[in-house]
């Protein structure tokens, strides 16, 4: 059955409105864009029409192209299923038409439905509209037109911003740059549409071609450094993905030979960017952020959610300050239980909202406002008024057990228990208490109140409802929830773990350290595993060493070089001594005094061949790094830890910085193969042992030529009990 459906209603004044309807978000599918081009030749060949006005239904104007037709492109390589929108429908059907357009705009308008609405001769406004071109964040560029007509309503400078930066603006913004000709409410965004679609039809306004402007254009020669300092940003800020400079280059082609050549060349770079590799990944990306929220025998068929109200978080710092931050950033009122009579978190929590007003993130009144919802205490008095309580102090296990034992007695019977440990195994957490089922991990990612990953994790005790309630929660914080099967490190920390060992063991082979990291940077990780550590501190890669040794003995490699440093007074950034020199102003400098203990812990490991560095190209570091947490998803996967595979990809660039335009940890290795990963890992256990012995998993689908992501048994994850 085709998506959507277009409607045309023409009125007593000769004002023909359009709609477009395809729930949630009038994306404009094949069945739209045809019934468009028919209803606007059904308008043109209409005596009684004088005019049109294009609209969305449900309040919403359109989010854009059918972004499921760029699927079905990738998979066949039939660049015929993507229709002509460009050139026969906003040029030559709205834009060229005898009859004027304007398009009617409420909820939002972008990508392909901002390009439609710049089509229209004017663009009317309700004040909560969202426009923007978001395309550069799915590896392709403005195709339908875009690209021409947005620097001709806005300037030059205003246009590349909005593009390269992929963010909507609001209606005010886009009334101010020249994108938005009027706003008014909901209540009279028809009839004012109405009114300018006669004016222009009748000349009491001008009858604009945004493709034909070139007022807001500035002269060439500023435009093309405008043009070259954007492409050198775009170098630095977006390496591996050509998408930018080619949406530049195509911005530039209309500056210089036209609009109308602008546009030819953005249809045929659009189509091949569609094929890229990047774009492939990035799509891959887009679904799969949203499959997060859907979890089998649970959303949509299970309980109903129950509303939040209010939060009581135990432990003020970085951690604690963090959530407490986001939670009153979302309107939900906190209780901030510390130690320190001084309330050192909730100092915490306003120098974070100081650095978001600074930043201009938000006004100086959410401020006000989000602190008038957070309560410090030093008692657990308040939280008998509390709907879920977050543990968030050290990880130790027998104080999380008190802490669970004597909270419980003091919160009503509702009151979700929810610990913040990334480690220490759920079942511990919960051993002292008679309310198993309402105990659940919340493991945020630090700083909480800025990183957007939430690993939810249930125990077989834990009941459905909370684990929906703490969904519910994670979507009023803005938090990307993975669900997880409780086990040791989850799955960020479970995957990742052998990449930190390997990185270790790659060092002990007689690779430097900077190199390594120079190799991983490169590949397109925020940061090399060193400089991470370094970061992180000692103390806490130690801890994690000990527990993932003694729980994966059998594939860890740990000689104990981080005790060496520690021995030797290196904190990593904390005191500016790790692997790396750490001065304020400058950038960190490789530290050549580490050289004596890399040679000790080396001469101790005794992995070099004679006692000699081996030789490894980039791509060799990045795949002897990557491959053996490629290899510990498959066993996630495989234990039912996650519910899809998808969820690892998202996993890795949410929560471990793995580069998006690769789609994600398994996405990229599917791209490498799984015979060619397997043949990789089975060399290197000859050589170093058990850390890159191939799991079952991935040998089977090696020997079946499959690929990793792909499920082909009913995910074990799945939460059945109701």
């Amino acid at each position: 059955m085709a998506k959507g459906r277009v409607s045309m209603e023409i009125g007593a004044d000769g004002v023909a409105v359009i709609t477009m309807a395809n729930p949630p978000v009038n994306a404009l599918a094949t069945a739209v864009i045809a019934g468009l081009k028919e209803k606007y030749a059904e308008a043109m060949g209409r005596r009684d029409v004088k005019a049109i006005v294009l609209t969305g239904d449900s309040r919403k104007f359109s989010g854009g192209f059918d972004i499921s037709v760029f699927v079905e492109v990738q998979k066949t390589g039939d660049l015929s299923l993507l229709p002509d929108v460009s050139v026969d429908l906003v040029m030559n059907t709205i834009e060229e038409a005898g009859k004027p357009s304007v398009a009617a705009i409420h909820g939002l308008a972008l990508g392909g439905g901002l390009e439609l609405a710049m089509g229209c001769h004017a663009r009317i406004s309700t004040p909560d509209a969202l426009l923007g071109l978001p395309e550069l964040s799915l590896g392709v560029i403005p195709g339908f037109g875009g690209t021409q007509r947005l620097p001709r309503l806005v300037g030059l400078p205003k246009a590349i911003k909005m593009m390269m930066l992929s963010k909507p603006i609001k209606a005010k913004e886009g009334y101010e740059s020249g994108l938005v000709d009027e706003i008014v409410s909901a209540e009279e965004l028809l009839t004012v549409a109405k009114s300018w679609a006669l004016d222009i039809a009748e000349r009491r306004k001008p009858w604009t071609k945004s493709l034909h402007r070139i007022d807001r254009l500035c002269a060439l020669y500023e435009a093309s450094q405008k043009l070259y300092a954007s492409r050198k940003e775009a170098e630095r800020t977006a390496q591996n993905m050509p998408q930018y400079q080619v949406c530049l280059d195509v911005i530039e082609e209309g500056i210089v030979h036209g609009g109308y050549a602008g546009v030819l060349k953005e249809a045929r770079c659009f189509k091949e960017l569609v094929l890229s590799s990047t774009s492939k990944s990035l799509i891959h990306v887009f679904f799969a952020l949203r499959a997060t929220s859907k979890v089998p025998n649970l959303t949509g068929i299970g309980p109903n959610r129950r509303h939040i109200k209010k939060v009581a978080i135990i432990g003020g710092g970085l951690m604690g300050s963090g959530i407490a931050t986001a939670l009153i950033l979302s309107d939900v009122h906190v209780i901030l239980k510390e130690r320190d009579p001084t309330f050192r978190g909730i100092k915490s929590v306003e120098a974070n909202l100081k650095g978001l007003v600074k930043r201009g993130t938000i006004t100086q009144e959410k401020m006000n406002r989000s602190l008038s919802i957070l309560k410090g205490v030093l008692d657990y008095t308040d939280f008998k008024y509390a709907d879920m309580v977050i543990e968030a102090v050290i990880e130790d296990a027998p104080l999380k057990q008190s802490i669970f034992n004597e909270v419980e007695k003091l919160c009503p019977p509702h009151c979700i228990l929810a610990t913040t440990t990334s480690t220490i195994d759920l079942n511990i957490v919960g051993k002292n208490t008679n309310c198993q089922d309402r105990i659940i991990g919340a493991h945020f990612f630090s700083p909480a109140h800025v990183m957007p990953l939430l690993e939810i994790v249930w125990t077989e005790k834990t009941s459905p409802q909370v684990i929906l309630d703490l969904m519910t929660v994670g979507k009023i914080m803005k938090k990307v929830p993975i669900v997880v099967r409780n086990c040791t490190g989850f799955a960020v920390n479970r995957t990742f773990f052998p990449y930190h060992h390997a990185s270790a063991l790659v060092l002990h082979l007689g690779v430097d350290f900077d190199r390594i990291d120079r190799a991983i940077r490169k590949f397109g990780m925020p940061m090399g595993p060193f400089q991470l550590a370094d970061l992180v501190g000692y103390g806490v890669v130690s801890a994690a060493n000990r527990i993932y040794s003694s729980a994966f003995r059998d594939r860890t490699f740990n000689v104990g070089f981080v005790e060496l440093m520690i021995q030797d007074g290196r904190k990593g950034k904390e005191n500016g001594r790790g692997y790396y020199l750490y001065e304020r102003g400058s950038r960190p400098k490789a530290d050549p005094s580490l050289l004596p203990i890399i040679d000790e812990s080396r001469r101790r490991a005794s992995l070099m061949p004679s006692g000699k560095p081996i030789s490894l190209s980039d791509q060799e570091i990045v795949e002897m790094i990557f491959f053996p947490a490629v290899n510990e998803a498959c066993r996630v996967i495989d234990e039912g830890v996650v519910l899809r595979a998808s969820d690892v990809d998202v996993a890795s660039i949410l929560g471990m910085g793995f580069p998006r335009h690769r789609g994600g940890l398994l996405f990229w290795a599917d791209t490498l193969g799984s015979s060619y990963i397997y043949s990789k890992l089975k060399k290197w256990t000859d050589s170093y042992g058990g850390l890159f012995a191939p799991s079952p998993y991935l040998e089977e689908r090696a020997r079946n030529g499959m690929s990793l992501s792909m499920n082909s048994s009913p995910p074990k994850a799945s939460i059945s009990r109701m």
